[in-house]
């Protein structure tokens, strides 16, 4: 284990005075044992949402708070932060209890890892007198800089194309867009949802699965309509 911590630490850019803490980080509560992560965890969400906020902030001058709110969750996800751990081959502490559990490691699991670890940084640092969070900054900028200094608001259009045609009529300024439910056909246990989306003048319709795939489907058409009206 003392390995893993090493390259670990390598890949971080940071090395623990206090090993104890950095296991303490990678020790999740499914393990049984008597420390664990939990309150790392609930320190480092914060330390990430500060760290993450910051480096969206001084990389998009013009964006206003919506833009820089979504491209903040995207850094924070739970998604994100179990690729990170994935790329960081984070290996989890084990337990007691571990050996019941043969699902393995769960992606919240990795994720709360990543955050519980940001917060062992800072903890750390501080007690050798440093900056604990230009320490955990630095490894935040060093995992998420150049993805966040080349987003696009357009990034997310394809993510949620409803909330991304809202604020697209706004900045046109055209009336917000009013869904309706055409029609339901099919099954019980396989239905189909036809609906409109209108904005001014301009009408889509489209199917889903579901009334929500529905209106995202036919928000995603629109948009490329508005797109295209406003290149032409």
């Amino acid at each position: 284990m003392s390995q893993l911590l090493t390259a670990l630490e390598k890949k971080i850019g940071y090395q623990f005075n206090n090993r104890e803490l950095l296991k303490q980080a990678l020790t999740p509560p499914s393990a049984g044992l008597p420390i664990d992560n939990q309150r790392l965890e609930f320190f480092g969400d914060s330390v990430l949402q500060l760290c993450s906020t910051r480096l969206v902030y001084n990389s998009h001058h013009s964006w206003q708070e919506g833009s820089l709110s979504k491209l903040r969750g995207k850094v924070v996800s739970t998604d994100s932060l179990h690729v990170w751990a994935l790329d960081m081959e984070i290996a989890l502490e084990h337990g007691p209890r571990s050996l019941k559990n043969k699902r393995g490691c769960s992606p919240k699991e990795l994720a709360d890892a990543v955050e519980a670890l940001l917060a062992a940084v800072v903890l750390d640092a501080e007690a050798n007198g440093d900056d604990g969070i230009a320490c955990a900054f630095a490894i935040v900028e060093g995992r998420f800089g150049e993805i966040v200094r080349k987003a696009s608001k357009k990034d997310w259009e394809k993510d949620d194309p409803k909330t991304a045609l809202q604020e697209k009529t706004a900045s046109l300024g055209l009336s917000a867009p009013k869904y309706d439910l055409i029609e339901k056909t099919g099954p019980d246990h396989a239905p189909s949802f036809k609906c409109r989306v209108c904005v001014g003048e301009l009408e889509v319709e489209a199917s889903g699965s579901t009334l929500k795939r529905a209106q995202v489907e036919a928000a995603r058409v629109l948009l490329g309509l508005l797109a295209q009206k406003n290149d032409s």
